[in-house]
């Protein structure tokens, strides 16, 4: 990416959604563009993904992804599609938002797309608006940095959604739900992280938090953990995202919390994340050096945010559902069956390894029942009837910041 300290307004909001991917390069990349929202007042939401891939050293091998998942909170049920088309029929604009991936599209104020296996569909007809005051995980000069691998960012902190959104037979109306607009990318996938973000606070709609804590691995060696956070609140925003800052600051994590203290001077942020199990989807990752990674994620988690500072009141933010938690890890022994995400050419019935005892019912949706052991969704998996489900196991990863083992 080219340098953005310098660019403001259109420009540096078409630099930031602007595809990095090299189409002559075989060393491997991922770029995925999210938009993700909550319906004001209910435990509804919904996340939609276009994906670049590109597996090293096979760029014949490069496609769209398409991935979209719907959480109700209320019946207890997560709906989860991904299809997968190839890099001929798809669009990434190297100069603005501007993607299509087999028939979805997606810009600067609108997207359109479905995903669908046999009598199962996923479909969202939506538009979304918001100011372009993009936010960054990133202190700015990184961004055009080799280190880290993989960045992240937010177009649109506070996006507001409307339109429709079908799942299956069922028309959800979106009317003026709160969420964000993002882009990430990368030669590889962090690995192992928390990833956590609030677009709209139960007590107060209007501010943002996105957070992270992170560990890289550089040839044989780990990183120390580095948590950074960006928070946005009345009229302020609150940058503790610098390499050094990242590497005083702490947080904790485990299978499905997190906390996090962020201290600068006088300056103190604390958060809490959390979410019950059965509110978490787990998504395989495919990595562009090779593997996948599991994504344990939800749009639903609880938040509480404590902003402390002499000579000042204690500022408390919360919500009760409208926070997206996401943890990558190797593991897998955190008691979620890997999901499912369908791919047309899947069989319903096909002969795969499956994590745990659980059963997956080929491209069904299933509710979150409590008699469920693990509360999780029945979905459909997302390789061919011929590869296995999950990769061999990988070696021991280590425990979260802070914790002899990462459990809930």
């Amino acid at each position: 990416m080219q340098n953005l300290t310098p660019l403001a307004g259109s420009e540096l909001q078409n630099a930031i959604n602007a595809s990095q991917f090299d189409p002559d390069s075989p060393l491997g990349f991922y770029e995925s563009y999210f938009l993700r929202a909550n319906h004001p007042t209910r435990p509804l939401a919904f996340w939609i993904r276009y994906t670049l891939f590109s597996p090293k050293g096979n760029l014949a091998a490069t496609q769209g992804q398409l991935w979209a998942i719907y959480f109700d909170g209320e019946s207890s049920s997560i709906t989860a599609i991904k299809q997968s088309v190839p890099l001929s029929q798809c669009t990434f604009s190297g100069t603005e938002l501007r993607v299509r991936i087999g028939e979805a599209t997606l810009d600067g104020r609108e997207l359109h797309g479905a995903v669908r296996q046999q009598a199962r569909q996923l479909s969202w007809d939506l538009v979304y608006d918001g100011a372009p005051a993009p936010a960054f995980l990133l202190p700015l000069p990184l961004y055009s940095r080799g280190f880290p691998k993989a960045k992240a960012l937010s177009g649109v902190p506070l996006a507001d959604f409307s339109g429709v959104i079908r799942v299956n037979e069922q028309d959800i109306d979106v009317a003026q739900w709160r969420g964000s607009q993002n882009h990430n990318w990368g030669l590889k996938h962090t690995d192992a992280y928390a990833w956590g973000q609030v677009a709209g606070f139960d007590t107060d709609p209007t501010a943002f938090l996105e957070c992270s804590t992170a560990r890289l691995m550089i040839g044989p060696l780990w990183t120390p953990w580095l948590t950074t956070l960006v928070l946005r609140v009345q009229g302020r925003t609150i940058e503790l995202n610098s390499l050094s800052q990242a590497l005083r600051n702490r947080g904790r994590y485990g299978y499905f919390h997190w906390s996090v203290e962020c201290c600068r001077g006088p300056l103190c942020v604390s958060v809490s994340m959390e979410a019950p199990a059965n509110r978490f989807v787990a998504l395989a990752y495919d990595d562009p050096p090779g593997g996948q990674k599991t994504c344990l994620n939800t749009k639903l988690a609880s938040c509480t945010v404590r902003v402390s500072e002499r000579g000042r009141p204690t500022l408390t933010l919360s919500t009760a559902c409208r926070a997206a938690f996401e943890i990558l890890t190797h593991a897998d022994d955190h008691g979620i069956p890997l999901a499912a995400l369908c791919q047309c050419k899947l069989r319903p019935n096909s002969n795969v390894r499956r994590p745990f005892s659980s059963r997956l019912h080929g491209a069904e949706t299933c509710s979150l029942r409590p008699a469920c052991r693990y509360g999780a969704s029945a979905l459909a998996a997302s390789q061919p009837a011929s590869g296995p489900l999950v990769q061999a196991p990988a070696p021991p990863q280590p425990p979260g910041p802070g914790q002899s083992a990462a459990r809930a």
